[in-house]
């Protein structure tokens, strides 16, 4: 997607310049632009509306840009470019550990900034990303983290629901055992193949109608699960 197809970029920086920098130069290319001053803002337009670009500040006067990185990514996909002055390699490697999937300092040239967006646009599907996933009467809500059938709130442990949040951000898609327990317990846990049996066998249990079915999960054998969209 391009500036002029009209991509909304959504800006969570707590100085007005920028915003008011980022704004205008962004505009006249042709984006879609709305600014807020705090993370909690900005994660609450995200959960309520569709934007292609998060641009991201990390020094924000109510939580540390770090933490809106990583409650975003708990649930959407948009792609993220922190910009910051902050320049020392750990918080970067931290940034993109937590899902960014770019860093720039601040002072930046704004053609650099264009050229990080179009190819960050480039690289990922933009539709699709909401925080409410619905499979039949089954709702995963992840920004609030509930999990209905209809109008019966599931209760799953810590880790059936991790299992069920990677699954929802996957819908349709095949998730391998490796990728599953990565993304749901950590780089530690890749190859507890076994123990990740276990888990699924009792989310299907609670999310199941049908005792002895696969419900809303199927196997992908010798491979992973897919959850049914």
């Amino acid at each position: 997607m391009s500036g002029a197809s009209g991509a909304r970029v959504l800006v969570v920086d707590d100085e007005p310049q920028i915003r008011r920098l980022l704004s205008v130069s962004l505009s006249g290319r042709g984006y879609r632009v709305e600014g807020v001053a705090t993370g909690a803002e900005g994660i609450e337009r995200i959960a309520t509306d569709h934007f292609d670009m998060l641009l991201l500040d990390l020094g924000l006067t109510d939580m540390d840009g770090l933490e809106v990185c990583r409650e975003v990514r708990e649930w959407s996909q948009i792609p993220i470019i922190v910009i910051s002055v902050r320049e020392n390699e750990r918080d970067k490697v931290a940034a993109l550990d937590l899902g960014a999937d770019d860093y720039i300092t601040k002072p930046f040239g704004i053609g650099e900034l264009l050229a990080r967006i179009r190819a960050n646009l480039r690289r990922v599907a933009t539709g699709g990303d909401q925080p409410v996933h619905s499979i039949g009467d089954l709702t995963v809500d992840l920004a609030r983290r509930r999990v209905l059938r209809g109008e019966h709130e599931i209760r799953l442990t810590p880790t059936e629901y991790e299992l069920l949040r990677v699954l929802a951000l996957y819908a349709g898609r095949v998730v391998t055992h490796r990728q599953l327990l990565r993304e749901a317990r950590g780089p530690a846990y890749e190859d507890e193949t076994p123990l990740l049996r276990v888990h699924m066998a009792g989310l299907r249990q609670k999310l199941c109608v049908v005792p002895g079915t696969p419900g809303y999960i199927a196997t992908e054998p010798g491979v992973g699960y897919r959850l049914l969209d």
